[in-house]
């Protein structure tokens, strides 16, 4: 499983970094990614990284402000978000799979969830 951690209520403007663990397997999968979903919204793709040569991707909203990246002797993945926008309020998720041969932006392609962790952005 998945265990996330980090999220909180913070300024606009401000910083969070969200961590990842996993818990039971190595994080070894193709790619690994943090999804998030705003209230009445879908579940958005936000930040992917591969295994393999760790490439990152990241969605338009978040590029440039978002940094994704992972530690391997601590079995972890991370999301640093800087400057931070009330309309990055949302709950967000972690996410791999075991199956995947490529970078997806569709949450319906990955097996392995964590359990949300909800950011606030707010004066």
């Amino acid at each position: 499983q998945l265990v996330e951690s980090g999220g909180g209520l913070v300024q606009p403007g401000g910083s969070l970094r969200l961590s990842c663990a996993a818990s039971g397997f190595t994080l070894d999968y193709y790619v690994e990614a943090w999804f998030r979903q705003a209230p009445g919204k879908e579940r958005e793709g936000v930040s992917f990284i591969m295994n393999s040569d760790g490439s990152t991707y990241y969605s338009n909203s978040v590029k440039g402000r978002f940094t994704i990246s992972r530690d391997d002797a601590k079995n972890t993945f991370y999301l640093q978000m800087d400057s931070l926008k009330p309309e990055d309020t949302a709950v967000y998720y972690c996410a791999t799979d075991s199956r995947l041969r490529y970078v997806s932006f569709d949450p319906y392609d990955y097996n392995i969830w964590g359990q949300g962790t909800r950011v606030t952005v707010s004066s």
